[in-house]
């Protein structure tokens, strides 16, 4: 079940170890059970991009249609950005390959910008972004349909 909100900001905060809680920030999660098992963290919108933090509790159950959707659905659709970025220490070799297995793509690298020693920049752009087609919920194909 897909829940929304800031103790979904937290548990991600927690789990990747992020200084100041993100800021302003908007959490989408994956329940099971009444339990958080992952958790999507997006902040620094600024009109066109915003960043993506993404946390699980180191299972794949959670990586569902619905909540993929979900996920790509509010930062293209709902906040309309252009791009979304991903920050990854170079040391985090686990979460390079998440995000390119999402599709995000490697932009660029900064020397010496995380504890870990190059910080790589990720991004993906709406028209590259094969989530956003996956699911349509009810009230769109109503929509449609009318």
């Amino acid at each position: 079940m897909i829940v929304v909100g800031q103790a979904v900001v937290e548990w991600v905060a927690k789990r990747t170890h992020e200084f100041g809680n993100f800021g302003c920030a908007v959490g989408i999660g994956w329940e099971r059970g009444g339990e958080l098992i992952a958790g999507v963290v997006f902040n620094e919108f600024n009109g066109v991009n915003m960043n993506m933090h993404v946390a699980s509790d180191g299972t794949r159950q959670w990586m569902t249609r619905e909540y993929l959707w979900a996920c790509f659905h509010y930062p293209f659709e709902q906040a309309n950005v252009k791009r979304i970025t991903g920050l990854v220490g170079e040391g985090n070799r686990q979460s390079q390959r998440f995000n390119e297995h999402l599709g995000f793509r490697l932009e660029t690298t900064l020397e010496a910008a995380h504890p870990t020693g190059k910080l790589l920049v990720y991004c993906m752009f709406k028209d590259e972004c094969r989530f956003l087609n996956i699911m349509r919920p009810h009230h769109e194909i109503q929509k449609m349909a009318a």
